[in-house]
């Protein structure tokens, strides 16, 4: 099957062989999409995020003619559920949502969260974090947002958001050091989380798993770039993949190495019907 106009052109070869084999195989392809700036448009305050209001229909139209969707988040599995719309969803009965960047899961088949133990330094983080802001001046305008196995320092709401994010970049690096987790940048945020799991890690796993033949990973920031770099690496393994980029100015990395660029979670929404309608 070749591509339809329907369809944007991947603009690399690497990803129109992607997506023609997508379309050829529908039925052993895996679409894997981040959450936030993807699904979800960002917003200033995190806890008002919600999924795009046509990405719940258009992704049950198009998970019953894919071997499996799932959304890989740095949110707590259960909040994207949530915040998307996703549970008793028609059509997304086999949905998988890969939270805490794979350290949690959430199954809609059975509808439970699997989920390990906390790292104990998330838990020194989060006493000793008011009093670094405070100490560093910047806590005006700062957002903390306790995602239970990671903290992120949200800088959108500051008066000089940039200046803040950079400012903030020293001290919170070196709080995490301290205490045996990393610091994750994106969209002027900076996350404290545990090492080990990231977004490529946690897509690796669960295209071993599904025993994939053809994957499209959709994203918009810097935690992405993982994800990236494994479809990257399975496109020289033999094993076909489209990158897609949830565009937005903020982040330009993600736009360099995409097959397709979109326009936020609206053209993405537009893209996944497009699909839809391509294997219908």
């Amino acid at each position: 099957m070749g591509i339809p106009d329907s369809l944007p052109t991947p603009v690399t070869p690497a990803g129109r062989a992607g997506l023609a084999a997508l379309l050829e195989r529908p039925e052993q392809a895996v679409v894997a999409l981040d959450f936030d700036g993807t699904l979800a448009p960002i917003v200033p305050d995190p806890d008002q995020a919600r999924a795009h209001p046509g990405a719940v229909p258009a992704l049950s139209r198009l998970a019953p003619l894919v071997g499996s969707v799932a959304v890989i988040t740095g949110r707590p599995a259960s909040v994207a559920v949530r915040y998307g719309g996703f549970a008793g969803a028609a059509g997304l009965e086999h949905l998988v949502v890969l939270g805490a960047y794979g350290a949690e899961r959430w199954d809609a088949a059975s509808g439970a969260v699997q989920e390990p133990e906390p790292h104990p330094g998330v838990a020194a983080v989060r006493a000793e974090l008011r009093g670094v802001l405070d100490r560093d001046g910047t806590w005006r305008g700062t957002y903390v947002e306790d995602k239970g196995r990671a903290i992120a320092v949200h800088t959108r709401r500051a008066d000089d958001p940039q200046r803040a994010f950079e400012q903030l970049r020293e001290p919170l690096y070196a709080l995490a050091e301290r205490h045996g987790l990393i610091v994750e940048p994106g969209r002027l945020v900076l996350e404290l989380r545990p090492p080990g799991m990231d977004k490529g890690v946690a897509l690796a796993e669960y295209v071993r798993e599904s025993g994939a033949g053809a994957v499209l990973y959709a994203g918009d920031d810097l935690g992405d770039l993982a994800a990236f770099g494994v479809v990257e690496k399975l496109r020289s393994d033999g094993l076909p993949g489209v990158l897609v980029c949830s565009g937005s100015t903020e982040v330009t990395e993600l736009a360099e190495r995409a097959d397709v660029v979109v326009d936020g979670p609206a053209g993405l929404v537009d893209l996944i019907n497009a699909l839809a309608d391509a294997l219908s």
